[in-house]
């Protein structure tokens, strides 16, 4: 299909991509640059929809349409200053209403889901959000993400695939395919998009170095994917003497050894001993 306001908007040429639900594949987990193209995407595949819903020609090669009984968004982010509510608030109230009120005959489209608030919070929420459209609710679902973490979701998820919008280097610079490619993005481009919106060099070479140095970090470490929400432990904090002292000496105790006298006397001394630990 192909979006006739952008393509009457913009100069260039505009990039027609196809989409194809059906019982085994209900969600479309999409990855790829900002400006690659998600979220146009996403609106196109919501008017070409509305449109075949009211009888009217799409703009499409060719569309066949199956019933939709709500078409549900998440586009876009903005503060509700007169209700005082944030960006993340306007975004859990509009996911809250899709995840009450959309049924397998819906259209979903989710775009950034979690990315008002801290990484880990906003990734454990679209995780989870995510896994409850595709398991529980089952409608026909778009969810645009920059958390790279939830390409791993296809492989979890019932009827999930991973597409990604194609981009490439050129001397530096990123262009732009708009062209909607199976499987997850490579990788983000943030720093290059940054260097097109005019991001001063000396912040640009800044941020590749830190770029560099979190990427060698994390080097070694498995991705946070299949057990990205498992518990994790706790590293066991070292003993200090006198915690040593009290544990050996209730681990050299024998109760069968011990009269009740004993007993009550070796809890007493135990009891006194830990109450002067820090």
């Amino acid at each position: 299909g192909w979006h006739p306001v952008v393509k009457a908007l913009s100069e260039a040429p505009f990039v027609p991509n196809d989409l194809s639900f059906s019982d085994k594949r209900r969600m479309c987990v999409i990855t790829g640059p900002n400006m690659g193209g998600k979220s146009t995407y996403m609106r196109q595949v919501a008017l070409i929809a509305l449109l075949g819903c009211t009888g009217s020609f799409v703009p499409a090669g060719e569309a066949r349409i199956g019933p939709i009984d709500r078409i549900f968004t998440r586009i876009g982010a903005s503060d509700d200053l007169t209700g005082g509510r944030s960006t993340f608030m306007v975004e859990m109230t509009e996911t809250a209403n899709i995840l009450h009120n959309a049924s397998e005959s819906s259209l979903v489209l989710l775009d950034e889901i979690g990315r008002g608030t801290s990484t880990y919070d906003g990734l454990a929420l679209a995780w989870a959000t995510a896994e409850h459209l595709a398991r529980k609710t089952r409608a026909f679902t778009l969810f645009a993400t920059h958390y790279f973490e939830l390409t791993s979701l296809a492989e979890e998820l019932p009827a999930t695939d991973n597409v990604h919008l194609a981009a490439t280097e050129h001397e530096g610079s990123i262009v732009f395919l708009h062209s909607v490619q199976p499987g997850p993005a490579s990788q983000s481009y943030g720093i290059q998009v940054a260097r097109l919106a005019g991001i001063p060099d000396a912040v640009l070479t800044s941020a590749r170095e830190r770029l560099q140095a979190l990427e060698q970090s994390q080097a070694g470490k498995d991705p946070m994917q299949k057990d990205l929400f498992a518990v994790a432990t706790e590293p066991q904090p070292a003993l200090s003497p006198e915690q040593s002292a009290l544990l050996e000496a209730l681990q050299a105790l024998d109760p069968d050894e011990l009269s009740p006298k004993d007993a009550l006397a070796a809890l007493y001394e135990l009891k006194a001993r830990s109450e002067h630990l820090d």
